[in-house]
């Protein structure tokens, strides 16, 4: 069997695009410009890799085949060829063609959509750089992919020698009978029919956690349903009512419908000073990105005068993919709300309370159940499902009470050099996407000895994001200098 049907959270993905927002993330690397046995790092070069591991990369495979009148998700078609000569693409950058010139080549190159009657993939093969050196550009849409599963697609790609791995040669899958139009309608005539059941199962899982879904959250009377929903769980389970979240979004100019351009900035800070200041502060890695995350809000929006009165919220992805799933693709996906202290001026107390937020926003996320993005999206019959996701999505991001301000993640790492086709990486940024409403993205990886930022802002918002990225990296500045200050007497 080549199809497999996507979940409604796959879906939304695909849902949210509108010729402005759209649903893939990316990975930018650079890489010595030679291999290991002297040869050049070319386009042509990364097709033989990718044509060799193509059997092990099914999202690299997959075409959406629509349901007839979208009475039911679409499907993944994995009988097709791929079409190497496109999907590879090659570009080059004009002098000086420093960090600045890449990320606004970077900037344009996700601005655009993925061809939907293609494998929703592409890797950009980008020279010119000022160092000699060699930069990758992977996009793939997180309809296909999470945070877990596109680690998984890195790990076929790149490798932990300048030799490579040795790649078993599985036999892609052979076609089989693809089902017709009319097939395809039957089963979303019978998957709809199945609808109200399913629904009604989402609806006791996700109705009394509904302020807990960003996507939602601001719509009026999502609270109250969701309160309600609580209480009467809890009488028919004879329990206490569980608390739902109190926290709320200032609106910030980031809160509101994001055009079709990008603005990205990337840089690296310190691994080593990170794990210092983790160490004496008895916190987490996480817990320094999300306070030098709050730093470099608070000093930017303080320098343009639009510092919120109250703290800012941001979401943060958790993976929720059991043992079993790992391997598999798709989403297994889940976020949690935390706070971001942008109101405390004291950098160490900024860090405590990054600390205390985010342990607090894991306690309560651990309440939740772990298909709740899923559940959620179930309420809606798949009929009604990308129109009403995306008018959701635009027009509350005018209307509404802001959900959240900014995304935030932050995905451990290789620590030991990678090669792609025999290169070294040399560096490794993430480059998220930003959504109507959300149109911040801050998005960090771990490699090697740096940990690096990748920031996304919609171009009308923020035309020049490399001030706020010199900012949240300067903020560690101050974390370290806490760390050497001596105790008050």
């Amino acid at each position: 069997m080549t199809y497999r049907k996507l979940t409604s959270l796959d879906a939304q993905f695909l849902a949210m695009e509108d010729g402005r927002a759209h649903g893939h993330v990316s990975v930018l690397s650079t890489y010595a410009p030679t291999t290991a046995d002297g040869r050049a790092l070319t386009a042509d070069r990364i097709r033989d890799l990718v044509a060799a591991r193509l059997p092990l990369l099914p999202p690299f495979r997959w075409r959406l085949v629509r349901v007839p009148f979208d009475l039911d998700h679409p499907y993944w078609d994995d009988s097709g060829d791929v079409d190497l000569s496109y999907h590879v693409q090659e570009s080059a950058l004009c002098a000086p063609g420093d960090d600045r010139a890449l990320a606004d080549h970077v900037a344009e190159l996700i601005a655009r959509p993925l061809d939907r009657s293609l494998p929703l993939w592409e890797i950009h093969v980008i020279s010119g750089l000022a160092d000699g050196s060699v930069a990758l550009l992977i996009k793939m849409h997180h309809a296909a992919v999470d945070g877990v599963s596109g680690a998984d697609v890195l790990r076929v790609l790149l490798d932990d020698t300048p030799e490579g791995q040795v790649i078993e040669q599985s036999v892609t899958p052979e076609p089989g009978r693809k089902p017709s139009q009319i097939d395809l309608l039957g089963r979303g005539l019978f998957n709809a029919s199945q609808y109200p059941l399913r629904s009604i199962r989402a609806a006791l899982r996700a109705l009394p956690h509904l302020d807990e879904v960003p996507t939602l959250r601001g719509v009026p009377g999502v609270n109250t349903i969701a309160r309600h929903s609580r209480t009467a769980k809890a009488v028919l389970e004879r329990s206490d009512a569980a608390a739902g979240t109190d926290l709320v979004a200032p609106r910030t100019r980031f809160q509101a419908p994001i055009s079709q351009h990008r603005s990205v900035a990337f840089g690296s800070v310190s691994l080593a000073e990170v794990k210092t200041v983790k160490d004496h502060f008895g916190c987490s890695i996480n817990d320094v990105v999300m306070a030098m995350c709050a730093s470099g809000l608070r000093s930017w929006l303080t320098e343009h005068d639009e510092l919120p009165a109250g703290p800012m919220l941001s979401f943060v992805p958790v993976s929720v993919r059991t043992p079993e799933q790992i391997g598999t693709f798709g989403n297994r996906v889940s976020v949690m709300m935390a706070e971001l202290p942008t109101d405390e001026p004291d950098p160490v107390q900024r860090l405590h309370r990054a600390r205390a937020t985010m342990t607090a926003a894991k306690q309560r996320h651990r309440t939740l159940p772990a298909s709740l993005l899923e559940d959620a999206n179930d309420l809606i019959p798949p009929a009604l499902f990308a129109r009403a996701t995306g008018t959701a999505l635009r027009h509350g991001a005018s209307f509404l009470q802001p959900a959240v301000n900014a995304a935030i993640s932050n995905v451990p790492g290789s620590p030991t050099t990678l090669y792609c086709a025999g290169a070294e990486q040399l560096s490794q940024f993430p480059i998220s996407g930003v959504l109507h409403g959300v149109g911040l993205n801050i998005t960090v990886f771990s490699y090697r000895d740096e940990l690096a930022f990748g920031i996304v802002v919609d171009r009308e918002q923020l035309d020049d994001p490399w001030p706020l990225l010199d900012a949240v990296r300067g903020s560690l500045a101050e974390l370290t200098a806490a760390v050497s200050k001596p105790p008050a007497a």
